[in-house]
């Protein structure tokens, strides 16, 4: 007994533990902790990756049968052992999966974990826990498959993983892993630029159609994107967002200079659309003056002062009439069905606080549901304010409200289709805010072009002027001869 006894018992790490040992427990080189690495029990033990078709051999080594054939044709040695391996030796394991795709016990119904004891019936192949098994067949003497009641001897019952040794799962112990064998499958590598290779057996007719593709198959044609320019009106304050993508994605072509990102030529012009636009619709009833919100929804009123213009609503009828509340139409089948966009496609809704259903000769978009405006509008007989936020206000009735109420009092069936034709026959535009917001955008782009041209021719005249590939000398020789003096005293 000494004093200095316990003089190693420190209870912190030492500046050359943290050095030498990286603040970690010691571990002796030769033992089995130092270079253990567990393999989970649905892993198969050659490639190390999830199983899907499981086989094992006697010794109870899970394999994936996609990768263990080809492996034994080729090394013709067990991969986890060293040992000779016949592939008819193999034994097909039955698994049974909950819904959610766990493994489990279909006797037990428990989820197979890291620490279950794991069994397989060699005749039949179907896996069980360790504990169904001793209390149902070795307990009994009952030496039937719980599942398929085919018999078995106990030598036929294969450990598939045992809790208390845990040697087998030690993948640094694998003989194709101490031996760096390759197993690659011979056909998957050439399948990766032959798309043929798999293919075993093939009929007349396929075979005239692949050589007929390969003779007359052309790669299709790299689409070079069209770089458009960007100027003062549609350059967006923020990027493309193209460096950061090249410089985190493989996929991406890397990008070294920051470009802005371009506004939308419609986002542009409308935001110099500041007025309302005004048009009259003509209908075999009358006339019906409409004041367009172009200044708050410029997309929706542009749509259906476009659709004027072009004569798309001409000839088409109101389609649905109910009394106290709506007349609907746009639609040239007049069905209720059809109609499309100025565009083609259908386009996002525009909601504004301030506009809503109140009153009598709202103008309204009609849809099947958000974001799904094309060409049918309705006109309100009443306030349905019920309907705001689910379809975009864009303009109201300002005159013809004598029509208005002509055409609420034609009678409808009982499927509101009015018993009179209701008919548009044209329309004709007062004011457009959309020309005007065009010129003046046309007009500011002109002018800042002749900005740019004069700044540049600025700075032309401003710079020395000499012959192409001859510099201009400001001593006859000596360091810095090619250097303008006006610049030496620049602070």
């Amino acid at each position: 007994m000494g004093k200095k006894q316990h003089q190693k018992d420190k209870l912190y790490l030492t500046t050359t533990e943290w050095k030498e040992l990286g603040g970690k427990k010691y571990v002796p080189p030769g033992t089995d902790a130092a270079g253990f690495k567990r393999l989970p029990f649905d892993y198969c033990a050659l490639s190390l990756q999830p199983f899907e078709n499981p086989v094992c051999d006697q010794e109870g080594n899970i394999f994936e049968i996609m990768e263990i054939v080809p492996f034994l044709k080729k090394f013709r040695v067990n991969p986890v052992t060293g040992q000779p391996l016949d592939g008819k030796s193999l034994i097909k394991l039955n698994f049974s999966k909950t819904k959610s795709g766990e493994y489990q016990c279909p006797v037990m119904i428990k989820n197979f974990t890291q620490n279950s004891h794991i069994v397989a019936i060699k005749t039949t192949g179907n896996v069980f826990s360790y504990e169904a098994v001793e209390e149902l067949n070795i307990k009994s003497r009952n030496w039937k498959d719980l599942l398929t009641d085919d018999s078995f001897v106990r030598s036929d019952i294969i450990t598939l993983q045992d809790p208390h040794n845990l040697g087998k799962f030690n993948i640094s112990n694998f003989h194709h892993m101490r031996k760096n064998l390759n197993h690659e499958n011979e056909e998957l590598k050439k399948a990766e630029y032959d798309p043929a290779a798999r293919i075993k057996m093939i009929s007349d007719e396929a075979r005239d159609t692949l050589e007929e593709l390969n003779r007359e198959y052309k790669a299709p044609e790299k689409i070079v994107e069209e770089k458009k320019l960007l100027d003062k009106f549609n350059a967006a304050h923020y990027s493309t967002g193209r460096v950061a993508a090249g410089f985190t994605s493989t996929a991406m072509e890397p990008e070294t200079v920051h470009i802005a990102e371009r506004i939308e030529d419609d986002l542009v012009r409308y935001s110099y659309v500041k007025k309302k636009a005004y048009l009259r619709l003509l209908t075999n009833l009358g006339p019906l003056n409409l004041e367009l919100h172009s200044d708050l929804v410029p997309k929706t009123c542009e749509n259906f002062l476009k659709l004027c213009e072009k004569g798309y609503y001409t000839g088409t009828k109101f389609h649905r009439s109910i009394k106290h509340f709506m007349i609907q139409g746009g639609d040239p089948t007049g069905t209720g069905e059809g109609g499309e966009s100025l565009w083609n496609k259908p386009f996002n809704d525009e909601f504004k606080p301030n506009l809503s259903h109140s009153g009598r000769g709202v103008l309204s978009m009609a849809n099947s549901g958000p974001n799904t405006n094309k060409s049918q509008f309705f006109i309100t007989f009443r306030s349905c304010k019920h309907l705001d936020g689910k379809h975009t206000v864009f303009g109201r009735v300002v005159g013809g409200l004598e029509t208005l109420s002509a055409i609420e009092r034609i009678e409808t069936d009982n499927k509101d289709r009015p018993i009179e034709d209701i008919v548009i026959e044209g329309a004709q535009t007062f004011v457009d805010p959309y020309a005007e917001a065009d010129e003046e955008v046309a007009k500011l782009r002109a002018e800042e072009l002749a900005k740019e041209e004069l700044e540049q021719q600025a700075k032309l005249a401003g710079r020395p002027k000499t012959e192409p590939g001859v510099y201009r000398l400001y001593k006859e020789s000596g360091v810095g001869k090619y250097l303008n003096p006006e610049f030496s005293n620049y602070k």
